[in-house]
């Protein structure tokens, strides 16, 4: 079961194509990362599934069926772009933000007054929001997407303004709420929050898809036959000067010396731990796959040498 599906969208504005037949299928309970340059057209794509803007073509499907108008009551999007108002305050704006969302005052109090508690923001109920921190104003505005308990979460840069544990906290709270059942689409430049949080992605580049799948599937397919080894002893250089395999990387790890060694693409790793073993002691042999940030960047490159490319895992 999909949540939700673009199928073939394109977006122009004046001069300026934004959108280039995107499809992309978001399974339900999954969290969806949406990648891509600045510019590429990613928060169009986001604003067509909110609908605030209409698509020239393509449909949006939303729980299997032609998505709604009425189906944005169902969806929590939270922009790059925070629309606190500055000088109402923060309290007294999460129960208006949440009653928008349809709950009732009471409802809305007993939800923010956990959520609030939640994220020990409790203090500030009767500050301005103008006297919050950027990252307090981001646990405020992450509160009042979630409070309505939506099939659908949409985070647009949601880590912007958080310290490194702040951004735990929220990190904990989207796997919680995937936990619970909820569908979150992430859009992110962040490629180690994608590896930490995402199990399928799309990459768009310049209004189009260039690369979707699983994202231990695409590390997969980008592998590039490099592996990793701690050992104790010593190595003959010779014995990296044939065109098997060359070190990348050498250092010391503890007691153990360390490198990081590339194999010709037909090398088997046994063939490679074989050869090894026969000069050092290993202590540690294991295939290096390459980070999504990796592969980001060359995939991109890859499209500006080829822009017609279209890769689908």
């Amino acid at each position: 079961m999909n949540t939700l599906v673009a199928e073939k969208i394109s977006k122009s504005f004046i001069k300026h194509r934004a959108l280039d037949n995107v499809s992309i299928t978001v399974p339900e309970g999954s969290i969806f990362g949406l990648l891509g340059p600045n510019g590429a057209g990613k928060t169009t794509l986001i604003r067509i599934i909110n609908q605030i803007y209409a698509a020239d073509s393509g449909q949006i499907y939303f729980d299997g069926r032609p998505m709604k108008l009425s189906d944005v009551e169902h969806i929590g999007y939270l922009p790059e772009e925070r629309g606190l108002y500055k000088k109402m305050k923060v309290g007294e704006q999460a129960i208006y933000l949440a009653q928008m969302k349809g709950l009732s005052r009471n409802d809305a109090l007993r939800r923010l007054k956990y959520w609030f508690e939640k994220f020990e923001i409790q203090n500030w109920w009767d500050k301005k929001v103008e006297e919050l921190s950027k990252g307090m104003a981001q646990k405020v505005q992450f509160i009042v997407t979630v409070i309505h308990n939506p099939r659908l979460l949409i985070f647009d840069e949601p880590f912007s303004g958080f310290d490194p544990i702040n951004a735990a906290l929220l990190k904990d709270e989207m796997l919680e709420l995937k936990r619970k059942g909820t569908t979150i689409i992430f859009s992110t430049h962040n490629m180690s929050s994608v590896e930490e949080l995402c199990e399928h992605v799309a990459l768009i580049n310049k209004s189009k898809k260039i690369l979707d799948g699983k994202v231990d599937e695409i590390r997969e397919r980008y592998k590039a036959n490099m592996f990793q080894v701690d050992y104790i002893g010593s190595l003959n250089e010779n014995l990296f000067n044939n065109t098997l395999l060359k070190i990348l990387k050498s250092e010391v790890n503890g007691k153990y010396q360390r490198i990081v060694l590339q194999a010709n693409v037909e090398t088997p790793a046994n063939d490679i731990l074989r050869e090894l073993i026969q000069h050092v002691e290993i202590h540690a042999f294991q295939e290096v796959l390459p980070s999504m940030n990796d592969i980001f960047i060359r995939v991109v490159k890859e499209f500006e040498n080829v822009p017609q490319q279209v890769q689908t895992v």
